[in-house]
């Protein structure tokens, strides 16, 4: 059965990753998907943006303008727009600035494939104040599909994205890359470094590109690395167990969720 808030829905991007996945999941809630692709052609537009209530921007943060540009007029006053982006302030910007009618920044924090046992969340914040009807549609329909949805604002995201995509990212390239000086490291591998070379080979191959585009887009990067930094200082000091106390948190935070939740 459709979801009562949205019947039919556009997704531009349809044949990437994260439009596949939600082209599948939106169908399987009974809503009618019209998929949209390059090279986004006025008449393809016209059709799948006809009665819409939701057009979904599944495209990369440096496309959204162009492809914008190309469906604005055929956006109606009451289809939302919205996108699936990991990075919210510049994006909601270039959203509102293109739509009069209502616009829901969104990001999901999972990518096309969600590991087992990991609760997949979605970030969700109106473009603007008078768009909170629709961001309560939006996180609707993202919990229809099976995801925990949670209010944000743009703003809040992003500061957390610099340090869980954007500063991971900048970390773990500056890290390997001070390895290289130092002669024979091939030689000292241990598991853990193992482990963390495995993590951090498809950030740094496949994901390359991606990762350098969400983090320059981010506004709060800058100023989350010089942050870093003066913890790096600390560490340079010499005060490593005050940085293991100050680390500790996360742990003692999910530990205090769960006697809560209990």
């Amino acid at each position: 059965m459709a979801d009562p808030d949205f019947h039919r829905i556009a997704i531009a991007g349809a044949n990437g990753q994260m439009g596949q996945l939600f082209t599948r999941k939106l169908r399987e809630l009974g809503c009618e998907v019209a998929e949209l692709n390059r090279p986004f052609r006025d008449e393809d537009v016209a059709a799948a943006l006809d009665n819409c209530d939701l057009f979904l921007l599944s495209v990369p943060v440096t496309a959204m303008k162009d492809v914008l540009a190309t469906v604005q007029p055929h956006l109606k006053a009451s289809t939302i727009l919205a996108d699936v982006g990991s990075v919210k302030v510049m994006p909601i910007k270039v959203m509102t600035r293109a739509h009069a009618g209502p616009v829901v920044g969104t990001h999901p924090l999972f990518g096309p494939v969600i590991p087992e046992g990991f609760e997949p969340r979605v970030a969700v914040t109106p473009g603007r104040e008078s768009d909170e009807q629709a961001a309560r549609r939006v996180a609707r329909l993202m919990e229809a599909c099976g995801y925990t949805a949670f209010r944000t604002t743009a703003e809040e995201h992003d500061k957390a994205m610099a340090f869980v995509q954007g500063l991971n990212f900048t970390t773990t390239v500056a890290y390997l890359a001070a390895m290289r000086d130092v002669e024979h490291i091939e030689n000292y591998v241990t598991p853990s470094l193992k482990r963390r070379l495995d993590s951090a080979h498809k950030m740094t191959t496949q994901d390359m590109e991606l990762f350098e585009v969400i983090s320059e887009a981010n506004p709060f990067l800058q100023e989350t690395t010089r942050h870093f930094m003066s913890y790096l200082g600390l560490a340079a000091g010499g005060d490593l167990d005050l940085l293991a106390q100050r680390a500790n948190w996360w742990w003692r935070h999910e530990q205090q969720q769960e006697g809560c939740i209990r």
